[in-house]
């Protein structure tokens, strides 16, 4: 979101959508639509234990959130 407004993302060399706001969400988009939920749920695993959501954790955690 910028100035109120949403933006769209666009997906990276692999067809993956990283959030900008939550570090680590990432949706396989090709997949999605396919319903592929396998993939889906690899490349958000892979979000997941990714450096910058683990920074973002623990942000949160210095935090109190």
């Amino acid at each position: 979101m910028q100035n109120g407004e949403y933006l769209p993302l666009v997906a990276d060399a692999d067809g993956v959508i990283k959030s900008r706001i939550f570090p680590g969400l990432w949706l396989a988009v090709t997949s999605l639509i396919t319903g592929d939920m396998t993939q889906v749920l690899a490349v958000l695993q892979q979000g997941l234990n990714s450096q910058e959501h683990t920074e973002f954790v623990e942000h949160l955690a210095r935090q109190g959130c």
